[in-house]
């Protein structure tokens, strides 16, 4: 396991999962995680636990509805979106999708310079997955721009993809 302290950001995501154990081995699968720590309760639940993707964490904890630990699944979805940076968006995605993901939104080029696409992961939690398409970054006025530009342009590939995985 890694060093906890070498992946504590003074920002940590810390999401609910119906299944936070097999949650755990969906994310190794899905986006190479590297478990950190796991405590399980009396009962088998995960009380806490921590993984590392791409050098930072993610705490998880079982559903707990006894106690308000609600997962999206309980929820009726999950307003939140997780975002991945990484070398290539369509092969992590279609890794995440292989691992039991969920195509919502297909890879496209974005306007702001990104191979950008979304997914929905078993457990209800939504994320973004993209590589830079630029080696700079646009300028503020470059950005508005492009914005701009794909308002008044329909955008095809802006639009959600047809579910790949029921």
């Amino acid at each position: 396991m890694a060093e906890i302290s070498s992946v504590t950001p003074s920002l940590t995501p810390h999401i609910v999962c119906d299944g936070a154990a097999e949650a755990i081995d969906f994310y190794k699968q899905a986006f190479g995680a590297e478990e950190l720590i796991r405590m399980p309760a009396p009962n088998g639940k995960l009380m806490h636990a921590a993984i590392s993707i791409g050098g930072s964490m993610l705490m998880l904890v079982d559903e707990m509805k006894e106690h308000g630990v609600l997962s999206p699944a309980s929820l009726g979805g999950s307003p939140v979106t997780l975002h991945l940076n990484v070398a290539n968006a369509d092969a992590a995605i279609d890794r995440a999708v292989a691992a039991g993901a969920t195509v919502t939104l297909a890879a496209h080029d974005a306007f702001w310079g990104d191979r950008y696409g979304q997914i929905r992961d078993p457990f209800g939690h939504n994320w973004s997955i993209a590589h830079p398409l630029r080696e700079t970054v646009m300028s503020d006025s470059e950005l508005l721009e492009a914005a701009k530009t794909a308002a008044c342009v329909g955008n095809e590939a802006a639009s959600p993809a047809e579910p790949q995985n029921a």
